[in-house]
């Protein structure tokens, strides 16, 4: 089957840093599903492993953690899914990744694929909703309606929400799941005219510059303390401005990577640090890997009924290392839109 891989960490304008390969196409054991994959997407994580990981003498790492795709073999475990199922999703870091024609998958963090969406629009989803979900609801905790039509009581609803890097794929569907299924007010940063308008777009209440100081803007807006802080970029960056911004009790939820952060600082608030790594669920096997599973359902049915939309930004062509070349370029420098995605080979 063809692939896309690389055999050494290299810079992305080195002609080696990614190959156009042939590898043998995977059988489907146990709770694996063999996955026809019709569409991609790009995500930071790509070209970080790229970066910095080093395959096996001989061998190629194939990258790639957003997909959608047809079910084409199934294992002898599996109970959710035929052959034929249109599915989405983020896979396994620690398996080959979707850049590939065909990828083994457990089905238990396999979505189906949202029916109102093509192939290029469902690719931009899966990595970046569940990031933004379990970030959400499962650290900062942030108070989840039943259903997108429920009303809350204003006094278990006074939650602020500040998003920072707000138009990047994490922060455009969080902006989304904190809008339809929560009562919070959310503030994204963004600090160019035009992501600042797509972050308005997504529906988030107020757009401020993160290139400036937070608290005065926040305190412009009327809002004297936040509630929740979701950090998606340089939290190292703004850590100290968190902690004064925040009220006590206050959560911060980070995905990126600090180098060191001086948590002690957050004592004087009782303050909580939060980290999200969506792969934590498979890397480990946790006994509920199924919740990835349930949540990608629960996104595609918000698709279908009109309540998230895709964060699909630019389709580059189809898969291969040509046009991944440049999908990691545009992400290297930090100055992308929405989701890169390709598709077919």
């Amino acid at each position: 089957m063809k692939a896309i891989g690389f055999s050494q960490p290299l810079a992305i304008t080195e002609p080696s840093s990614l190959l156009d390969i042939e590898l043998p196409q995977p059988v489907a054991t146990g709770r694996d599903l063999l996955v026809k994959v019709a569409a991609i997407a790009v995500n930071p994580v790509d070209f970080k492993i790229r970066q910095n990981a080093t395959p096996e003498a001989g061998e190629h790492r194939v990258l790639g953690w957003d997909a959608v795709g047809e079910v084409v073999a199934t294992g002898d475990q599996v109970t959710d899914y035929n052959v034929g199922d249109k599915v989405y999703y983020a896979g396994d870091l620690t398996r080959q990744g979707s850049n590939a024609e065909f990828q083994l998958v457990d089905e238990r963090i396999v979505g189906k694929k949202p029916k109102t969406l093509s192939d290029i629009e469902a690719a931009a989803l899966p990595l970046t909703s569940i990031t933004a979900w379990e970030l959400l609801f499962e650290h900062l905790n942030v108070i989840h309606k039943d259903s997108v039509d429920q009303t809350l009581n204003p006094q278990e609803t006074q939650e602020t929400l500040l998003i920072v890097g707000a138009s990047g794929g994490v922060g455009s569907i969080l902006i989304q799941l904190a809008k339809s299924l929560t009562n919070a007010t959310v503030i994204g940063t963004a600090s160019r005219k035009q992501s600042q308008q797509w972050v308005k777009s997504l529906g988030a209440d107020y757009v401020i510059d993160h290139s400036q100081p937070l608290q005065p803007q926040v305190q412009a807006l009327g809002i004297d303390n936040v509630t929740h802080v979701a950090s998606l970029t340089h939290t190292d960056s703004y850590f100290e401005q968190y902690i004064e911004l925040l009220a006590p009790f206050g959560k911060i939820g980070m995905i990126d990577d600090p180098s060191s952060l001086d948590v002690m600082k957050m004592k004087p608030k009782s303050l909580s640090l939060h980290i999200e790594f969506m792969f934590a669920r498979s890397m480990f096997k946790a006994k509920d890997m199924d919740a990835q599973r349930n949540l990608l359902n629960l996104v595609a049915d918000l698709v279908d009924s009109g309540h998230l939309k895709t964060t699909f930004g630019k389709h580059l062509g189809n898969i291969n290392a040509e046009n991944l070349k440049q999908a990691h370029a545009e992400l290297e420098s930090g100055k992308s839109i929405g989701k890169i995605v390709l598709s077919g080979f």
